[in-house]
């Protein structure tokens, strides 16, 4: 049998299910150092932590419609993908990954994800401003949700 997710309103579920997904918090931020502090800290044991750790996972909506993937085609120039970084930053994304191919025909791909906490960010305005800077050859871009 393939596995499957649901989205439950949290208010439904079990106690338990909700205490292990603030230790695993805890534990993902550094408030706790192991999993025997966290269980500690939320008032589980740690047989129902082990049991329900890689299971349980909190679902943000309106996190995850705000993450946009950039598509580049860059020039293999010293300094172009930094400007590209400091662009994204200048915008307020917060980059979740980055990955970029090795260049051929002196052109390299690379695609980053980012998160824009604001939610005013105008998408249409950082693609344009990614796409005007020297050595981006091309940009395109896919949202979130």
């Amino acid at each position: 049998m393939s596995e499957k997710f649901v989205v439950v309103r949290s208010d439904v579920l079990p106690e338990v299910i909700l205490k292990v997904i603030e230790a695993k918090k805890l534990l993902s931020l550094g408030e706790c150092k192991t999993s025997t502090d966290a269980c500690r800290e939320v008032g589980i044991s740690r047989s129902a932590y082990y049991k329900y750790k890689d299971c349980a996972f909190m679902y943000n909506e309106e996190i995850s419609s705000k993450i946009v993937t950039y598509y580049f085609t860059l020039q293999d120039r010293a300094g172009v993908f930094s400007e590209v970084l400091a662009c994204l930053y200048n915008h307020g994304a917060n980059i979740l990954t980055i990955n970029q191919n090795i260049p051929i025909d002196s052109a390299a791909t690379a695609t980053v994800s980012v998160k824009f906490d604001s939610g005013d960010a105008d998408f249409i305005q950082v693609k344009n401003a990614l796409a005007a800077l020297d050595g981006v050859v091309t940009v395109a871009t896919s949202y979130g949700k």
